[in-house]
C-alpha cells in the first residue's frame, strides 16, 4: 500500500462498507495531544507511511486474536 487512502478513495476501491479510518484531523488530534502541536505535511506523510506498516505488519496475527474470540 503506497499510502493511506481518504474516505473518498477507499468508498471507490472498497466493495463493502470501511471498517476502520482515520483522517487527517484524527491524527492532528493527537499530536496535539502527545506533541502539543499540529504536524507539518511532511510530518503528516510519515505518520501515512508508519501506520500503513503498522497496520499491515502483523494482520494476521489481528485477525487469528479476534477470529478466535469468536470461537
Amino acid at each position: 500500500m503506497a499510502g493511506l487512502l481518504n474516505i473518498k478513495e477507499a468508498s471507490e476501491w472498497a466493495t463493502s462498507d470501511i471498517i476502520f479510518a482515520l483522517t487527517v484531523e484524527d491524527i492532528q488530534y493527537e499530536a496535539r495531544e502527545v506533541l502539543k502541536r499540529e504536524l507539518t505535511n511532511e510530518e503528516i506523510t510519515i505518520v501515512k507511511k508508519g501506520l500503513a506498516w503498522g497496520l499491515l505488519t502483523n494482520i494476521d496475527t489481528v485477525y487469528n486474536t479476534i477470529f478466535k474470540e469468536m470461537i
